[in-house]
């Protein structure tokens, strides 16, 4: 985007868009900063104040991505069968996690109810050789979580993995990774999550080499037959998050997953230029993981604040690829 002029026109643009709309809505990505105010938390503001139609379907398209601010199941409602390679998602996780607009505290059996309606649409728009991953935690005083979301998915599609995701370890007397500490005389710190790898029917091939290891000892690639030094990682994953010392650092956002969680499951899936779909997009890490490997994503998110924090993330990472 070339010249003050022409950013100025689109500011002006979207202010009057705003003015004229009964939510705020963008043609173009704010991309720039009105004044010391960045045009993102201006949309934050504006959205604060307006309560979102939720029958509009809104649509971004930033670089070869698209962001959907919509329910979740009517957006996949408008999605072709068979139009996506992969999914990657983490779900409200019903423990009382505090959005800015959902509510993360159902009756247990209504939450598993509208999970086993998205279930059947995330089939639906999922390719045959399709694979679905979905990242649950838990907490303490709620343990079964995870178990729980992945028996609403059981009907629908066939469980291929299980992956853990260890995001701090304890090595002999040394730690690596980060957690969030809990005091108790009960329970110990939550340091890992579960990552259930789905398929259509348990038989889709995935490429185990490209989130391999190479090997300890040199000798077992002559010795098993390996074409190379690379080997199957398995299926606990140490992904840490970067330190922060804010929420703005998190994006203030309660409950998101560092990159590198996406971006293996996507490599794991090992097909290149695929579809991917975020369903509950929250600030966008799913679609940033997208744009590094080269493959085209489609993000769905209900709250006006994370969709507009997802733009400017993954408008500033393709900026990023071009510098």
């Amino acid at each position: 985007m070339g010249g003050r002029a022409e950013i100025g026109s689109l500011i002006l643009l979207g202010l009057v868009r705003r003015l004229k709309a009964a939510y705020v809505r963008f043609d173009v990505l704010p991309l720039r900063g009105l004044g010391r105010m960045p045009l993102d938390v201006t949309v934050a503001i504006e959205a604060k104040r307006r309560k979102p139609h939720v029958d509009e379907l809104e649509r971004w398209n930033i670089g070869r991505h698209e962001i959907v601010r919509e329910d979740c199941i009517t957006a996949l409602r408008s999605m072709p069968d068979a139009s996506v390679d992969v999914i990657v998602t983490s779900p409200p996780y019903n423990i009382g996690v505090a959005y800015k607009t959902y509510d993360d505290k159902r009756p247990r059996a209504e939450y598993i109810a509208w999970l086993r309606g998205i279930s059947r649409e995330l089939s639906r728009v999922l390719k045959k050789e399709g694979s679905f991953f979905l990242n649950v935690g838990s907490t303490n005083s709620d343990p079964w979580i995870p178990m729980d979301v992945a028996g609403a998915f059981r009907d629908t599609f066939v469980l291929q993995n299980h992956i853990v995701w260890a995001k701090s370890i304890a090595i002999g007397d040394d730690t690596v990774g980060h957690f969030k500490p809990i005091t108790s005389r009960r329970f110990m710190n939550q340091n890992h999550e579960a990552v259930f790898h789905f398929t259509q029917n348990g038989t889709a091939s995935i490429d185990r080499l490209a989130v391999g290891v190479p090997f300890k000892d040199k000798s077992n690639i002559a010795r098993w037959g390996h074409s190379r030094d690379r080997r199957c990682a398995g299926n606990v994953w140490f992904v840490p998050y970067q330190t922060v010392r804010s929420k703005a650092q998190k994006f203030n956002h309660p409950a998101g997953f560092p990159v590198g969680l996406p971006k293996r499951c996507l490599q794991l899936h090992g097909l290149e230029n695929a579809v991917v779909l975020d369903p509950f997009l929250g600030a966008g890490t799913t679609l940033i993981a997208a744009e590094q490997l080269g493959m085209r994503g489609i993000g769905i998110e209900i709250d006006p604040h994370y969709a507009a924090v997802a733009m400017t993330r993954l408008q500033s990472e393709i900026d990023r690829g071009k510098g």
